[in-house]
């Protein structure tokens, strides 16, 4: 959907602000500058300082001198200074209307759904400073979810169908299972709970996905972006140096990402999850000795819970429904869900071999076939727990089967379209003359940097906080391995954190200042980060320069992103269609 107006209005207000201040700068004129400087060559026939489209120097010829098309890096602030040029209101509105707006506008399609606004605001900072983090965490649900469907193929017990939908449904909460007092395994044997799974599953069983507003907005931004490009290629020449094609690269992730999401349909809306479970907590029983009862008269604990008063997360960022902070709570949910399977699984076990709950009773076949007569799921807590082989103090390892198989795969698709985007950004203005690395093609590589960075310090800040949690050493000795870890784990979160604000403002931030022509001086045009000092020159006339590098490069930063876009959006719609609903 499109920003609100008064959003709008602060952004180009903003951008009016940094026109006005460019402008009140000392701001040369660079083809003025050149024109004056060859003139005063041509006289002296002293060609000193003026280059070719090769930054060769000029031989002391009178037409060679008239015809320069730039001069070298020390020559460049001999005659013009450090000032910037001066930029124009309406190319500085045309660009961010046409390269950027669309997708801030896009940004509010990702899933949100926090308890709290401040929540929502930090999903789409971490989404925005660390692409790679929110494509991980997109493909680790897909997998987990695949995984555990999977695994659940082969067992045959009543709910066991149902018990896959609720787990692929409680990806984006904090869920916790448990045994005690046999919670767990009344909750999958029992009888008197098959009416607990499929109302559960029910109430779970909401879509966020495609509407109106979401593909008008992915629309308006592909439109946008193809018609914005073919422009740019037809005219390679025009505000070349303010041009918002890196910056249309760069930010394409973003369309695969929200994508993505809508395939997915997350169930991530805090209210409407916490309802459901309370909901159907009211209809759980519990094996006891004195016979069955409702789990509610025994306790507040439940069986399956996403309160974290009463089960605490690892770390805090597990209990924030925004799919982007699944990182944080994929290993701890899939140790949750393998829990269950393995109920599922022994109490299948036993059924196949037609061994009812109850010692020393006969199994009673049905008099219709695939159902289980009530009388064979039946028997005290002690029956109930044997027959899930579940201990009353379960003692397990605290990672799930194949986790970081999936933890590694999952990290490799984001990566891929992340480096994609922003190479296809470098690879575009470090092809535009003058070729070579300079500021505009340095922030994209901090971007990504920064962005990769984030996604490796949260996950391993994830890693951590799950085995700070879960290991049975829970020693209060300060250098005990628990407590370090622990400790490392919340800098490397707050770290982390802390870096996708501060990249997030930074590739917003260097948008606008390009659009501005913050980098149109003679450091920054003359590639002196990758030539150096003394190789640097500055291309100022490009008419009548062949710039058939520099539109190659554009077609293959246009074909890199695109392909890579695609073949995520591909990838997702396989792995989707393969999870049951």
């Amino acid at each position: 959907m499109p920003l609100p107006m008064h959003n709008t209005k602060r952004i180009r207000l903003f951008l009016l602000l940094l026109v006005f201040i460019q402008g009140t700068r000392s701001a040369p004129n660079f083809t003025v500058c050149l024109i004056n400087f060859r003139n005063n060559a041509n006289q002296t026939l002293d060609s000193s300082g003026l280059v070719d489209a090769n930054g060769a120097n000029i031989p002391n010829v009178s037409s060679d001198i008239l015809n320069a098309i730039g001069f070298t890096y020390d020559t460049c602030l001999s005659q013009c200074g450090e000032g910037t040029e001066k930029p124009t209101w309406a190319n500085t509105s045309q660009q961010f209307g046409a390269w950027l707006l669309p997708y801030l506008a896009l940004i509010f399609q990702l899933p949100f759904g926090a308890r709290h606004r401040v929540d929502n605001l930090m999903s789409a900072i971490l989404t925005v400073g660390s692409p790679v983090l929110a494509g991980y965490s997109m493909i680790l649900t897909v997998l987990n979810a695949r995984w555990i469907s999977r695994q659940f193929e082969d067992v045959s017990f009543p709910n066991a169908g149902n018990a896959v939908r609720i787990l692929i449904s409680l990806q984006q909460s904090p869920l916790r299972i448990t045994n005690q007092d046999s919670l767990l395994s009344s909750l999958v044997v029992l009888p008197e709970n098959d009416d607990w799974w499929p109302t559960i599953a029910e109430f779970l069983d909401y879509t966020h996905t495609w509407s109106i507003a979401s593909a008008t907005s992915i629309a308006w931004v592909i439109i946008a972006y193809l018609l914005t490009v073919a422009s740019s290629l037809s005219d390679v020449n025009a505000n070349m140096y303010s041009n918002g094609q890196g910056i249309g690269s760069v930010w394409l992730w973003l369309i695969p990402i929200v994508i993505g999401w809508l395939q997915l349909s997350p169930k991530c809306d805090y209210a409407r999850v916490t309802k459901a479970i309370d909901n159907a907590d009211a209809m759980a029983f519990v094996a006891t000795d004195y016979g069955i009862v409702k789990a509610s008269d025994l306790s507040e604990m439940r069986a399956v819970s996403i309160d974290s008063s009463i089960a605490k997360p690892s770390s805090t960022d597990e209990t924030l429904t925004p799919p982007v902070y699944n990182y944080a709570r994929a290993i701890s949910w899939s140790r949750s869900a393998e829990d269950v399977l393995n109920a599922f699984r022994v109490a299948s076990n036993h059924v196949r071999a037609h061994r009812p709950v109850r010692m020393g009773d006969m199994w009673r076949n049905a008099s219709r076939r695939n159902v289980i007569e009530s009388c064979n799921r039946s028997g005290n807590p002690f029956e109930v727990d044997a027959y899930c082989k579940l201990p009353r103090y379960t003692a397990r390892s605290p990672w799930a089967s194949g986790m970081f198989s999936r933890m590694f795969v999952a990290s490799l698709l984001p990566l891929a379209l992340q480096w994609a985007t922003t190479g296809a950004a470098v690879l575009v203005v470090y092809c535009t003359p003058t070729v070579g690395l300079g500021c505009r093609s340095l922030g994209y590589i901090l971007y990504g940097t920064m962005a990769t960075i984030v996604w490796a310090m949260l996950v391993m800040s994830s890693i951590l906080s799950h085995y700070s949690s879960s290991s049975s050493n829970q020693s209060r000795n300060p250098l005990s391995s628990v407590h370090l870890a622990r400790v490392l784990s919340n800098l490397l979160r707050w770290g982390g954190k802390f870096l996708a604000i501060v990249n997030a403002i930074w590739i917003i931030a260097a948008s606008m200042l390009q659009f501005t022509n913050i980098y149109d001086n003679c450091y920054c045009n003359s590639s002196v980060l990758g030539r150096g000092v003394r190789d640097a020159y500055f291309i100022v006339i490009t008419d009548g320069l062949d710039l058939a590098q520099t539109k190659a490069a554009w077609f293959g930063a246009l074909a890199l992103t695109c392909c890579t876009s695609l073949g995520f959006i591909f990838f997702m719609s396989l792995l989707t269609d393969l999870i049951p609903t």
